[in-house]
């Protein structure tokens, strides 16, 4: 059975250690959190391992990723925070570095330098053994260049985020393309709006979840089913606890799980 797993930037109200307990008892197998500061993984670490939780992946840093595109002292700052980020997930056990290519609608086009930038984040986390899965924003020519570029590689991946292609690049669908590279997962909803990236758990909002389930399927991916969920990006949660939360979002991946895995 394939595990299923969640995002500790759901919390709200727990603590980590808390966090862990709680979903480890609902019967999650996973997690994944931001980049945490360095100081604080060992820690970290250690309660995942106490917990029998594997912590799949780190999220990069992407505050400023449209710098990485350009010439100056930006994109190279943002490069060293992708490297340290890799670091990071060496530290953490992680076996995945999801890293955004851009931001917004007015992203920088793809440049020479931002090339060499990505192709050093990626001969670096071949290095240490660390997979970089390149998510789905809006711009499809910058995940189309990265896979033509570093698809074959072993440590380069995709991580399709379902709630982007609705709200961001609504009537596109990445799974028929780049599923063949799948090897992480962002699940969660919202209604469709563009540009509303309400981070729903599944079923709450308009997403042909049959069509997911099915495009997943046939992608032949057999890694966890991992929510990325925020309580705070909407009003929809707003009278339940954080425990009853986690525990609608559980009921939900496991049903996503049954429709992916089912006959």
């Amino acid at each position: 059975m394939r595990k299923i797993g969640v995002n500790f930037t759901a919390k709200w109200g727990l603590e980590f250690p808390e966090f862990l307990q709680k979903i480890k008892e609902l019967g999650f197998d996973a997690f994944f959190t931001g980049v945490p500061a360095i100081t604080n993984i060992p820690a970290m670490a250690k309660a995942a391992e106490e917990n029998g939780l594997e912590w799949e992946t780190l999220h990069a840093p992407f505050g400023h990723i449209n710098d990485i595109w350009r010439v100056g002292e930006g994109g190279d700052i943002m490069l060293r925070e992708l490297l340290n980020s890799v670091d990071c997930c060496v530290l953490a056990g992680a076996r995945i570095l999801v890293v955004h290519l851009s931001s917004g609608n007015n992203a920088p086009p793809i440049t020479d330098i931002g090339r060499a930038r990505f192709t050093e984040l990626v001969d670096y986390a071949a290095t240490k053994n660390v997979t970089i899965a390149f998510e789905n924003q809006r711009k499809l020519a910058n995940l189309a260049w990265t896979m033509e570029e570093f698809g074959s590689r072993d440590n380069v991946g995709f991580c399709w985020d379902c709630g982007h292609e609705s709200c961001f690049t609504p009537g596109r669908q990445y799974m028929p393309i780049f599923g063949k590279y799948l090897v992480c997962t962002h699940l969660h909803d919202n209604h469709g709006e563009y540009n509303k990236d309400e981070h729903l758990i599944p079923f709450d909002g308009s997403t042909d979840m049959e069509l997911l389930a099915r495009q997943i399927k046939e992608s032949g991916y057999e890694g966890s089913l991992m929510l990325e969920i925020l309580p705070r990006n909407s009003h929809y949660y707003d009278d339940m606890t954080y425990p009853e939360y986690l525990t609608k979002a559980y009921a939900a991946v496991t049903r996503l799980r049954d429709m992916v895995d089912g006959e």
